[in-house]
């Protein structure tokens, strides 16, 4: 289970795009906890800062698709956003491809110098900055986006044959990209349907799987509902594709996508879990007394 308990909010830019913000307690500081449970006897078992977790999760989702949907040959990556996303999508994409060269853009220079600086340093690859989200995606095998932008950064024209996509946001894609791409797989179910009201909207805030309340002053001071895709319903689960239910890449020229969103439960408990035994196996952390957690009340 997953909690987070960050205050959010989207300011307008001097040149009217929508920024998003959010801390915990104040600006640079955030909570977010992944608590674990023993699924024998529902012992509680962990307490875990998601932070490190959800970059891992979200870059190891991506490399998955990366695997199952890229040409086996991509060497060429071309890398969107320099943040802690963007680190662990760029790990995952060299433990599944023979990637040799890094065409890295973000919106912040320094941040982009410095990213390259680090990572090229810390992976032994090289990374080449360039000036814009374009030069990244010319001659790119696979082109990623990991990035908190709350506008598509991807655009149609920049799709190229043989390329495969991914994006980590739900609107990193410009909706034109969804006529260029031959196949789309999905991690799995995004979000179940719920009743809306005037109360409560969906697509509101910058988020695809929650409700946004407030009255209709409030929920103006929102972002505006995000551009829809194509009914994401029809696409094949990454389960289907490589159990043989569907298929998946099969010319060498098709544009390929991968959509890392739902089964996100799954991942938090695997990556958990995992963290979880290590920390154990290591004497790491701090051990609490399990009688905090538990109750005689029937609840």
């Amino acid at each position: 289970m997953r909690l987070k308990s960050d205050v959010m909010s989207w300011p307008r830019r001097p040149d009217g795009s929508w920024s998003e913000k959010k801390y915990c307690m104040q600006p640079g500081t955030y909570c977010g906890l992944v608590l674990l449970f023993s699924t024998a006897d529902g012992e509680p078992l962990a307490i875990i800062s998601d932070g490190h977790l959800q970059h891992v999760r979200v870059g190891a989702a991506a490399g998955l698709g990366a695997k199952l949907l890229s040409r086996p040959d991509s060497h060429r990556l071309g890398l969107i956003g320099s943040g802690g996303m963007a680190e662990t999508l760029l790990e995952a994409m060299l433990a599944i491809r023979p990637i040799d060269t890094v065409r890295l853009y973000s919106r912040t220079e320094a941040n982009r110098q410095a990213f390259a600086a680090r990572m090229g340093e810390k992976l032994g690859v090289r990374i080449d900055v360039v000036d814009s989200a374009q030069e990244a995606a010319q001659g790119a095998d696979i082109l990623a986006a990991a990035t908190d932008s709350m506008s598509p950064v991807i655009e149609a024209e920049w799709l190229e044959p043989g390329m495969h996509v991914v994006g980590i946001g739900p609107i990193d894609l410009a909706p034109a990209c969804e006529a260029r791409i031959d196949l789309v797989v999905r991690q799995g179910e995004e979000a179940f349907d719920m009743p809306e009201s005037g109360a409560f909207r969906r697509d509101l805030g910058h988020s695809r799987s929650a409700f946004v309340g407030g009255s209709p002053e409030e929920q103006r001071r929102l972002p505006p509902v995000m551009p829809k895709q194509r009914s994401h319903r029809t696409w094949p689960f990454y389960a289907d594709v490589i159990s043989g239910r569907a298929d998946g890449r099969t010319s060498p020229d098709q544009i390929t996508q991968y959509r890392p969103v739902g089964n996100w439960g799954i991942q938090f408990a695997a990556c958990g879990a995992l963290a979880y035994r290590e920390a154990k196996a290591r004497g790491l952390g701090r051990e609490l007394p399990t009688e905090w957690f538990v109750q005689c009340i029937k609840n």
